[in-house]
C-alpha cells in the first residue's frame, strides 16, 4: 500500500510495535498487488518467504491452490491460543476467504466495496436535489442528461469497470457471475456474465458513452482525480476512495450503487474488494506466535474502527461497526456507513458471497479488453461479453488442469 493508505498502515504497525516488546513487525512495500504476489512466491522458492503477504481478493483462488506455501490462519490462531471465530466477522467478508466448511484461510484486513460518490454542487447547478441521488439505473439517464445540459463534460465515470459493472453488478442483482457459486464450490466452474441482464446493462453504458453522458477513464482508479477536480459529477469507486476525497473543495455525497428495479431480488448485497493477509509457510513456531499476536491486534474493534474511519475500508467485525457508530462518526460524516449497509443488505446468497476463480487476474484483463472494444464501437455488447466468457473459460480450464498436477 502506498500514499495515504500506506501511511495509515504504517501507523498501525508502529502502534503494535510500541505496544509490546516481544515482536517487531516490518512493513515492506513490494509494489502493486500482482507485483507483491510475484515477489513473495519468488522469495518462497528461494527459502526466504515473508511471514505475511497482502493479497488482493482476485488472488484468493491462486493462494488457496498453493497449499504447501500457506499456513491457514484458523490453524495459526488455534495453535497459539487465540479465539478466531468466523461468526465474529461480517459474513460477506469471511465467506470470501473461507473453506466450504467455514474455516478461514486468510485474515481479512483491507476489505472494501464499491459505492457511488457524487458532486452535490454539480447536482444543484443541474437543478437536481443534492440529497437525492439516483437509486436505480432507470433513474440514472434523466439525471445524466440534466448534468450534461448544465455544462458537465463528464456526467458519469466508473473506476474498476470489471469489479463494479460486472462482478458487483451480478451480486447486487443476485444473478450468477459464474457457476458453482461463483467458483466457491469447485474448480470446474464456467463464467455466466453474458446473460441478457448483463448485455442490457453494458448496452445502456455504451449508449450513454455515445451520447456523452458517460466517459471511460481507464481500467483501475485513474478517474479519481477527475472527480476530485470537479470535472466528473458522478464516480463509482471503492469505499476506500474516501481517503482521497476528504479534502474535496466542493460538497459531495456517498450513495449505494444503483440497481434495475425490475429485476427480482435486487438489490441483494455487494461484494468485497481490497485484500487479505496470508500467512506463508516455512517459519518457526516462535515466529508464528508473533504473527498470531499481530493478527489479533489487527482484529480488535479499536484498530478496525480507526482503520475504517480513516481509510474508508470496511470495519470487518460488527463490534468495530458498532464502536464507530457509537462514537458519532457516521452522524458527523454522513454516508460513511453506506458501504457497510450495502454489504449487509441481506444475508449473502450463492451469487453474492464473492468470487473465487483461478487465473482471475488474467480473466479481468480479458474482460477489460472486451469492454474497451465496446466503448470503442468495435464490438456489440453481446459479442464482447460472449467472447470474454469464452476466453475466460479457457483460462479457468487451464487453471483447473494446473491445480490437479
Amino acid at each position: 500500500m502506498a500514499g495515504a493508505r500506506g501511511e495509515l498502515l504504517n501507523q498501525i504497525v508502529d502502534g503494535f510495535n510500541k505496544g509490546q516488546d516481544k515482536y517487531k513487525v516490518i512493513a515492506t512495500n513490494k509494489g502493486n498487488y500482482p507485483e507483491a504476489m510475484t515477489a513473495a512466491m519468488a522469495a518462497f522458492r528461494a527459502g526466504k518467504p515473508p511471514h505475511l503477504l497482502q493479497v488482493f481478493e482476485v488472488g484468493t483462488g491462486t493462494m488457496m491452490a498453493a497449499r504447501g506455501a500457506i499456513k491457514p490462519v484458523y490453524q495459526l490462531m488455534a495453535e497459539n491460543g487465540y479465539k478466531f471465530d468466523p461468526a465474529s466477522y461480517i459474513a460477506s467478508v469471511t465467506g470470501y476467504y473461507s473453506t466450504s466448511d467455514g474455516k478461514m484461510l486468510s485474515f481479512p484486513f483491507n476489505s472494501s466495496t464499491p459505492v457511488m460518490y457524487y458532486n452535490k454542487d454539480a447536482f444543484e447547478k443541474a437543478g437536481l436535489d443534492p440529497n437525492k441521488p439516483p437509486k436505480t439505473w432507470q433513474e440514472f439517464e434523466p439525471v445524466l442528461k440534466k448534468l450534461k445540459a448544465s455544462g458537465s463534460s463528464c456526467p458519469f465515470v466508473s473506476n474498476w469497470q470489471t469489479w463494479i459493472q460486472l462482478e458487483n453488478f451480478s451480486a447486487l442483482h443476485n444473478v450468477p457471475f459464474a457457476t458453482k457459486a461463483n467458483g466457491m464450490n469447485g474448480l470446474d466452474t464456467e463464467l455466466k456474465f453474458n446473460s441478457p441482464l448483463h448485455v442490457r446493462h453494458i448496452t445502456n453504458l455504451a449508449n450513454w458513452m455515445k451520447e456523452g453522458l458517460m466517459v471511460y477513464g481507464g481500467r483501475k482508479n485513474e478517474s479519481t482525480g477527475r472527480f476530485v477536480s470537479g470535472e466528473c459529477a458522478i464516480l463509482m469507486e471503492s469505499s476506500a476512495g474516501y481517503a482521497s476525497f476528504t479534502k474535496n473543495k466542493f460538497k459531495w455525497g456517498i450513495s449505494m450503487l444503483p440497481y434495475y428495479s425490475d429485476v427480482k431480488g435486487a438489490p441483494q448485497n455487494s461484494i468485497i474488494g481490497g485484500a487479505s493477509l496470508w500467512v506463508l509457510a516455512k517459519h518457526t513456531a516462535k515466529e508464528y506466535k508473533g504473527v498470531a499476536a499481530f493478527l489479533d491486534y489487527l482484529s480488535s474493534p479499536e484498530i478496525q474502527s480507526w482503520w475504517h474511519k480513516n481509510s474508508g475500508y470496511l470495519p470487518i467485525t460488527p463490534a468495530a461497526y458498532e464502536l464507530t457508530k457509537s462514537s458519532g462518526f457516521y452522524t458527523a460524516n454522513p454516508g460513511t456507513d453506506i458501504s457497510v449497509k450495502q454489504m449487509t443488505l441481506h444475508p449473502p446468497t450463492e451469487n453474492s458471497k464473492g468470487l473465487r476463480l483461478g487465473n482471475f487476474v488474467q480473466i479481468r484483463d480479458v474482460m477489460d479488453e472486451e469492454l474497451e472494444a465496446v466503448w470503442a464501437g468495435k464490438k456489440s455488447p453481446k459479442e464482447a461479453l460472449d467472447e470474454a466468457v469464452e476466453r475466460g473459460n479457457r483460462l479457468l480450464r487451464q487453471f483447473e488442469r494446473d491445480a490437479k498436477r
